[in-house]
């Protein structure tokens, strides 16, 4: 058994995809497949702000792709949002503000859908929260999962529509987070019914240190394939196998 550390790669099959969008754009992105077995469900992720930089490659979404498809058969579907760059490549176009990315997102859930990708679950970090929130109501998303929500371009009318849904809601919080604490997040989600607000504690926004990589993970994996979990309700830590 090897222990499963921050740069462990687990196997799966890995494809470079082009996401194309209604004004013309095309976004870069990648498609991570379990190794040997159908997906049990798919996340769409939607990274940080591209502006302070943010992208496909941050590293909580970067792991959920390399581990995921592995321990919880899991498709990660990442890409970069309009104009932005990582080391898989540039999107077409140009930041727009989380307005614009509106076709962004549904070109990503279109594309998912299209490929017949199973129980689609919108992962947002961060700006890609907001993203979520603002145009996630999609009829092919079952619901999202929030990393670090900032409620900043997200509004009270974002919550409503997701209220009205009736379509699930996690959210994240780390204790010390620059924009929304647990408490305060508690209040402004208590007008979405399915809204879990869970507050990590000692976590910061970016989530750095594998400590809190592996409990972000378990997290996403309780919501959407929580049989996928060991006997401690958690994921494991060890790979058999080369990675």
């Amino acid at each position: 058994m090897n222990q499963i550390r921050a740069a462990t790669v687990l196997p799966a099959r890995r494809t470079p995809i082009t996401i194309a969008t209604v004004d013309g754009l095309n976004l870069v992105g990648e498609l991570a497949l379990p190794a040997e077995r159908d997906p049990a469900a798919t996340l769409i992720c939607l990274h940080p702000l591209p502006t302070h930089g943010g992208m496909m490659d941050s590293h909580v979404i970067r792991k959920a792709s390399y581990r995921l498809p592995a321990l919880a058969g899991l498709a990660v579907l990442r890409f970069n949002t309009r104009g932005t760059e990582s080391g898989h490549g540039k999107s077409d176009g140009e930041f727009g503000g989380g307005q614009t990315e509106r076709h962004d997102v549904e070109a990503a859930v279109s594309y998912a859908a299209g490929a017949g990708l199973p129980r689609l679950w919108l992962l947002g970090w961060s700006f890609g929260t907001e993203l979520a929130l603002k145009w996630g109501v999609l009829p092919q998303v079952e619901g999202a999962i929030l990393l670090s929500p900032p409620l900043r371009r997200a509004t009270d009318e974002d919550l409503d529509a997701w209220a009205a849904s009736g379509k699930p809601l996690t959210a994240l919080v780390p204790e010390f987070d620059d924009y929304l604490r647990p408490g305060e997040a508690r209040q402004r989600f208590a007008r979405v019914p399915k809204a879990d607000v869970i507050g990590v504690d000692g976590a910061r926004h970016l989530w750095v240190g594998e400590n809190y990589v592996r409990i972000v993970l378990g997290e996403i994996v309780r919501v959407v394939n929580p049989a996928a979990l060991n006997e401690s309700a958690e994921l494991p830590t060890e790979w058999e196998g080369e990675p």
